[in-house]
């Protein structure tokens, strides 16, 4: 058994340092792993990216995480990417990497995704040279994330995005921005590759629950979702095939339908 422990959308700015901690500290006695699905700051700037590192550093359990899209809002990637690095924070866009746990060998293959939208109602590659490269992003995101996934030689497989690869979590936002919360892209590339689990955030009024049409369970892990410091997912050979739990921090089960 693999234990995941997973939050997105924590807008860490000074304000916000010490309010997640106290569930961060008991991490090492119920999840083997942290998985951060992006928007970590407010505005991407580097002085909260170090507001992230101390909330979320030295933690005694490997941290992964993705960007979102307010972490790229003042153009700092970089020296936001630095700062968290230097934490121990490793941060994935179109990459991998496999994790030796006490449960196994966990392969995370992340990007931040892009919009788009989904099968029927979705942007496509034509017209405008802004609308092509609108789409042009999200395909190579998509492309990015199936290249990392299939490459990755592990026992359990997760996906981490920040932009949703289903349109099942986001109900509970308004239809009409569905196509600036996700793509059907990115549940095409989860689904190219023998996945256990995707994980995102973005969708502050979305719901948590999805699955690809592949069959992939989905979860949004938005903190304004899932109300909690972090869920925790456990993957393994206890659960029927593709089956998941969430345990909320406070160690209340709550197995999935």
């Amino acid at each position: 058994m693999i234990r995941i422990a997973a939050v997105g959308d924590v807008h860490v700015d000074q304000d916000v340092v010490g309010r997640f901690r106290p569930a961060l500290n008991e991490l090492p006695d119920c999840a083997d792993v942290l998985l951060l699905a992006g928007d970590l700051t407010r505005h991407g700037t580097e002085a909260e990216a170090r507001c992230v590192a101390e909330e979320f550093g030295g933690l005694g359990v490997p941290v992964v995480t993705v960007l979102g899209n307010h972490d790229h809002q003042h153009d700092r990637v970089p020296q936001v990417v630095e700062v968290l690095q230097e934490a121990g924070i490793r941060v994935l866009e179109g990459e991998g990497i496999v994790l030796e746990v006490a449960g196994g060998r966990l392969g995370v293959a992340g990007v931040k995704g892009f919009g788009g939208g989904f099968a029927g109602r979705c942007a496509s590659d034509f017209g405008e040279p802004e609308m092509k490269s609108f789409v042009r992003t999200t395909n190579e995101s998509a492309e990015a994330l199936g290249v990392a996934l299939r490459g990755l030689d592990c026992d359990l497989l997760v996906a981490l995005t920040h932009y949703s690869p289903v349109p099942d979590t986001l109900a509970g936002e308004p239809l009409e921005i569905y196509p600036f919360l996700g793509s059907y892209q990115l549940g095409q590339a989860i689904d190219s590759a023998p996945t256990a689990l995707a994980l995102h955030g973005h969708a502050h009024a979305g719901s948590e629950r999805g699955t690809t049409p592949g069959g992939v369970r989905v979860r949004n892990v938005a903190h304004p979702v899932i109300k909690q410091a972090y869920s925790i997912f456990h993957l393994g050979d206890h659960l029927d095939a593709g089956e998941v739990s969430r345990i909320s921090h406070s160690g209340i089960q709550q197995p999935w339908s």
